[in-house]
């Protein structure tokens, strides 16, 4: 039997799980199993291997993206440029840390880039910030960070004006303003600016169209939520843990 899982906690409700359940089924692939792995205290990442010792992948979630890196051999190009892991794939007695957000977000963003789509405004500076920002840089898209907290190599949500908006044809919301429950809210920038010749992607997937969405929308623009990036980068997962 092949053993895969998630860390995190608490656990109280898995994509990952449900994700593979379904896939193994789905595709009929036998003898894999993904279990929740709900570990208290990152100090326990070492005993969970000895103590499943067909386990061959485990995917990370909060609060351990960042914490579980000293644990680890190794770390792939992306996961060490964001200082954030979310998959780990185990190689004899090696442990690589990986970070398929990034694929995921390229995947799902690529069918949808025209060449107009030359810059970006990425709202946001947190973790997932970071995956985007990976992510753009592959792709050659420059890009403005935009941030409340006035860190350094950003810009305030104040400061987005008309040519602010024009001069970024690419909006990617990386924040929670406007996920459920707080389905009314939406990140300050106006809106109006907005035409046809914006995309709009919001990494959030629940509700299936955010605020941010839908003010986009109604000016035109393409848009875009998280949940293809979700699934694509749980199948991520499933090509490193299977890569040759």
């Amino acid at each position: 039997m092949r053993l895969f899982g998630l860390i995190g906690f608490p656990l109280s409700h898995s994509f990952s799980k449900g994700f593979f359940a379904e896939k193994f089924q789905r595709e009929n692939i036998s003898g894999c199993v993904y279990e929740n792995f709900p570990i208290p205290d990152i100090a326990l990442f070492p005993a969970l291997w000895k103590e499943n010792p067909l386990l061959e992948g485990l995917n990370v979630t909060i609060p351990y993206k960042q914490a579980v890196i000293p644990f680890l051999h190794e770390l792939s190009e992306a996961a060490k440029a964001i200082g954030a892991v979310n998959c780990v794939r185990k190689q004899g007695d090696r442990l690589t840390g990986h970070n398929t957000d990034v694929i995921g977000f390229q995947r799902s963003l690529e069918p949808l880039l025209q060449p107009h789509h030359n810059r970006a405004l990425i709202l946001g500076a947190g973790g997932a910030a970071k995956a985007v920002k990976f992510s753009l840089q592959q792709l050659g898209i420059p890009f403005t960070e935009v941030s409340r907290k006035h860190l350094e190599g950003t810009i305030p949500y104040e400061k987005i004006d008309e040519s602010v908006i024009r001069s970024h044809p690419l909006i990617i919301n990386t924040t929670p303003v406007g996920m459920y429950p707080n389905v009314e809210e939406a990140p300050p920038v106006p809106y109006q600016f907005i035409n046809t010749s914006h995309l709009l992607y919001d990494l959030i997937y629940n509700p299936a169209e955010t605020r941010f969405m839908q003010n986009g929308a109604t000016q035109g623009a393409t848009v875009k939520n998280g949940h293809e990036m979700l699934i694509l980068q749980a199948e991520a997962s499933w090509e490193i843990w299977n890569a040759g």
